[in-house]
Formats: C-alpha cells, structure tokens, sequence
C-alpha cells in the first residue's frame, strides 16, 4: 500500500513539473509583432494643439501607435526624413508607397528590406490600404529597439528610468501637429516568486488525486476539481478578452470580431475548461480523461500565451500587472493540477483488479476434492 501511494504521488510530481516546464518554455519564445510583454512602458502624453476629432493612443503593450480622425479634413504622419507616411481621413488611411517608414514600420525590429521605389525627396504616391478612420503602426520614435538596455538601465536595473521623450510630427490642413509622449523602464516582476507559487498551487491540486476515487472524499475532489475548472477557464476567457481590448478592439463588436480572429485557441481553451469543469460538478462516471485532457489544454495553450507576464513589468492586458499575474497563476494551477489529479485517478482506475466470484463460470471440481464421504475438502 505505501509502495502504491509513494507511486502515485512520484506520478503527480513528475506530470506537473512537466505541465509546469513544458508551459514555460514556449513562453519565452513569442514573436516580437505579436508582444506577450515588455519592460518598456510607453505613454502617450500630449496631442498639440488639441483637437476633439483626433484620437491617439498606445496599444499591444506599447507596440503600436494608434491614431483615429474622424474630423472632415484629413491628418498626416510624418516619417523618418520628415516626409509624408500616412493619411488618416474621412476617406480612408493610405501610405505613401515611396516613405521608408512604410516598410520599415511593419516590423518592430524595423529591419524590412526597402524596395527601389522608396524616395523620400519624391512626391508622396498615395495607396489606398484600409476603409475606415483609423491607422495603427509601429514607430521607432516611441520604441527601445536596440539589443541592450540604456545605459541607466544598467547602471541600476532594479530602478524604473525615464529613457526618452518622444514626438511624432503630423500634418494637418492648417498646420503641423504633434503627438508627444515618454518611454520608461520599469523593473521586470521576480519571475522566481511565481513559479514557485504556480508549482506549490499546481502539486496541491494534483495531491486531490490520491484519495480513492470511489470514496466520498474522491467524489468530492472530484467535484472540487470541477469547480477549479471552471474558475481557471474564466481566468483564461478574461486574459483572452484582455489581450483582444489592449490590442485595440472597443465595443462589443469589435470585442467579439477580435476574439474571433486574434487569440481564438485561448478563447476555446478557456470554454472548453469551463465546460469540463461542469461535467465533473455533476461527479458523473468517466469524466476523469475528460478533466485531464481539459487540464492539459488549459496549461499549454492559455498558459502559454501569457506566462510572459511573470517575467515581463507590462503585459498585453488593460488592468494592472500584478492582476494579470495572478490570472495566469490561476489558468495554469487549475491547468496543471487538474491534469495531475485526473492522471492519477485514472492510473489508480486501471490498477484497480476486477471483481471476481458471483455470477461468474465456476471451476469443475473433481472427485479428489471430495471425501469417501462425499464431504466437500476445497472451497
């Protein structure tokens, strides 16, 4: 019995130190257009002179620019050489095909390679890119682009620093414009702390395992492991739609459109775990492959997605860090631990020997298990 149990519990430690690991690493790998967090808080300041007509704002952590006119008259970015980049107007948002900005944009590195038409000098050649009134782009002026971190940074690393003020010129009918803000360091999170807490919280869930799954304590993990589910997969439905509002979706609309062409796998995987979780309330037979296999989901691909905001000072999400943070602590405790407990359940299901004796075949006897007697000797 105690060689089963140290067994079982050698299982739990190894499957959710896998889970755990196996959701970290991807996270370290994400793609530089499509940011999981940085360190570099960028802020938009100031539009002068003010006008009612023109919105502009940061969104995808930073990354982008947004600029929205909704006025009559249309606005003009201006690029690197002081030449015309964008236009943003009743009639649509165009690029001027012969700005460098046009291309060097499309990338935060800034490292697209410029076609032979690009001129600066030459008059702009407008094309016509999107119907609606506003544009969103990457622009060098609001972002840290090199390798390293400023010198400051360095220096004291564990303090937040103001790296630069930032301006990007615009051009309107009457005038010029500009659009003033600030880029910041802020200190990274001690990316140690959470880890730790997402492997205590993911082993005491995964321990719910241990207990006979046909005995009232089992039923009622079982349904506590339900209940974590459900929790964990609305942590992950909130990250989702909080990835899709950074990026810039407004409305319910827009939200939902978002939702369905941004981050649509963490969207499902928090569903599909709301739902697991919901069958196990009901502590019917047979839910535990269920469980696991909502458990595993829920860890790599919520977890996946946002466990950068452990290691990064701001994540892709409207709301303070540290509320980030403790939503995916919740997605990938609820993930891995639900994926541990269900495993071992089932491992001690398989375990289990079936019932013998009853109304199975019995075995002929021979006459050597009788005595001269006809008394029964065997059974």
């Amino acid at each position: 019995m105690t060689r089963a149990l140290l067994t079982r519990a050698g299982l739990l430690l190894a499957g959710t130190v896998t889970t755990i690991l196996a959701t970290a690493a991807p996270a370290l790998a994400h793609g530089a257009d499509a940011p999981n967090g940085t360190d570099y808080r960028a802020e938009v300041t100031a539009v002068t002179p003010a006008r009612p007509e023109l919105r502009v704002r940061l969104v995808e952590a930073g990354a982008r620019l947004e600029l929205t006119n909704t006025g009559s008259e249309p606005v003009e970015v201006i690029g690197y050489s002081g030449e015309a980049y964008l236009r943003v107007g009743p009639d649509g948002v165009f690029e001027n095909t012969r700005s460098p900005a046009t291309y060097l944009n499309r990338t935060i590195a800034g490292d697209t390679v410029l076609p032979a038409e690009v001129d600066p000098a030459a008059a702009p050649q407008w094309r016509r890119v999107d119907g609606g009134t506003t544009a969103r782009w990457h622009d060098q002026r609001a972002l840290w682009r090199e390798s390293g971190p400023p010198a400051q940074v360095r220096a004291a690393p564990d303090r937040e620093h103001r790296v630069r003020d930032w301006v990007v010129p615009l051009r309107a009918a009457d005038g010029p414009m500009e659009i003033r803000g600030t880029l910041d360091w802020v200190p990274p999170p001690d990316a140690y702390t959470w880890w730790v807490a997402v492997t205590l919280g993911a082993l005491a869930v995964g321990a719910a395992g241990l207990l006979p799954a046909a005995s009232a304590p089992g039923r009622r993990a079982l349904a506590g492991l339900g209940g974590l589910l459900v929790a964990g997969g609305l942590a992950a439905v909130v990250l989702t739609v909080g990835r899709v509002l950074d990026a810039g979706a407004e409305g319910v609309g827009g939200v939902l459109a978002g939702l369905l062409t941004g981050p649509v796998w963490g969207l499902l995987t928090g569903l599909g775990a709301v739902a697991a979780g919901g069958w196990a309330l009901t502590r019917r037979a047979g839910v535990d492959f269920v469980v696991a296999l909502a458990g595993a989901c829920l860890a790599l691909f919520a977890g996946v997605t946002n466990a950068a905001a452990f290691t990064r000072a701001v994540p892709p999400v409207p709301w303070p860090a540290t509320a980030a943070r403790v939503l995916v602590v919740l997605v990938v405790v609820a993930g891995a631990g639900a994926l541990a407990a269900a495993a071992l359940r089932l491992h001690a299901t398989g375990r289990t020997p079936a019932p013998t004796g009853g109304s199975g075949p019995s075995t002929p006897l021979s006459s050597a298990d009788y005595s001269p007697t006809g008394v029964r000797l065997n059974g």
